[in-house]
């Protein structure tokens, strides 16, 4: 006798696909929405279109207003006039108009770290902890600079947690030779000034296995035998 198929697993026809009641659904939804989805699209354009306005008509145009109102506050600071450098001559701007004026450009971010070691060669350090903390960069060597200098500033003003910490981030922002060593060495030298010789030496040790051929590198040994880390 001859099976029978179960009729649950036979596939059922499916039905062919109503390409015209679909596109009438599509037409009355278009109608029915119309005036919400004019409005997203506008929406899309003038978002899409003012950002390339406001790249060309306002971003750029200050960019380069910014580039030539720092040109004369740079050539002060070359020679060490520093409030020249800072507050402008009467006649060009300083780096302080420069950064207030054209603080979201690149040339304005740079004028507030330029502010802000002018102010700290000035000896208004607070002033110029304030410039550089507004300052903000991914250059790998000037950011952990600044950060450095903010340490220099709060040593000064004897805080010397907050300038230890502001090493520490210096040493750490990356692992280059030129800024790493110099600042985390400024780390261990506070923290031995702060009796906490313990601290120090991770400070000094790490260092000393990171940046073993540099000048801070090479006298690690010596500053660690000076704490009782004598090598064996």
């Amino acid at each position: 006798m001859a099976e029978t198929k179960d009729k649950a697993t036979v596939p059922q026809p499916t039905k062919d696909f109503d390409l015209e009641k679909s596109m009438h659904k599509a037409e009355d939804f278009f109608y029915k929405n119309k005036n919400v989805i004019s409005i997203a699209v506008l929406a899309v354009v003038v978002v899409v279109g003012g950002f390339f306005a406001y790249n060309r008509f306002v971003k750029q145009p200050n960019e380069n207003k910014a580039q030539e109102m720092i040109f004369h506050a740079q050539n002060y600071f070359a020679v060490d006039s520093f409030k020249l450098a800072l507050n402008g001559d009467g006649n060009n701007y300083g780096f302080i108009q420069v950064a207030d004026k054209y603080g979201s450009t690149k040339a304005g971010n740079l004028a507030k770290y330029s502010a802000g070691v002018c102010y700290i060669r000035l000896g208004e350090y607070q002033k110029g902890i304030d410039m550089l903390k507004s300052f903000s960069s991914n250059d790998l060597l000037l950011q952990p600079t600044a950060y450095g200098l903010i340490g220099d500033a709060y040593m000064e003003l004897n805080k010397a947690d907050e300038g230890i910490e502001s090493y520490k981030k210096a040493g750490h922002y990356n692992d280059n030779e030129l800024t790493a060593p110099v600042y985390l060495f400024r780390a261990g030298q506070a923290l031995e000034r702060a009796g906490k010789s313990q601290d120090a030496i991770t400070i000094y040790k790490e260092i000393k296995e990171k940046f073993p051929t540099t000048n801070e590198g090479r006298e690690m040994d010596k500053y660690l035998a000076r704490l009782g880390d004598v090598k064996n």
